[in-house]
């Protein structure tokens, strides 16, 4: 069964650091774009950075660049989200999603992607 999983997600103080792990099983991941989406509180879900298959390019959303970086392990079959200096409105659930298709093109609100995990919850206050 094709699945992916998160976890790390905690609660920390503004100004502090997180790393989320997403795990795939099931499928080749070399072949899959990988990325994370964010759904906050009595908000829309909105894509926050995936990586591509092959040569490994990256994408992020505007609120976190410079604050957020993604990377994977490709024998450990594993991204990683590296959030630093977390800020209030960083709080929310976060998914990973794996699909076929270039992340590029992904719907912003992740709609018709294949594979998401459950999510892992984040929340950032004082």
């Amino acid at each position: 069964q094709a699945q992916v999983v998160e976890s790390g997600g905690a609660s920390v103080q503004p100004g502090g650091s997180l790393k989320l792990s997403c795990v795939a099983s099931g499928f080749s991941s070399d072949y899959y774009e990988i990325g994370w989406f964010r759904e906050a509180p009595g908000k829309e879900r909105e894509g926050i950075s995936c990586i591509s298959s092959d040569e490994g390019n990256t994408n992020y959303a505007d609120s976190v660049k410079g604050r957020f970086r993604i990377s994977k392990d490709n024998a450990k079959k594993t991204v990683y989200l590296q959030m630093n200096n977390l800020k209030p409105e960083d709080t929310g659930m976060y998914y990973c999603v794996a699909d076929r298709h270039p992340c590029l093109s992904w719907d912003p609100k992740g709609r018709h992607l294949q594979i998401w995990g459950q999510g892992t919850n984040v929340t950032v206050g004082s």
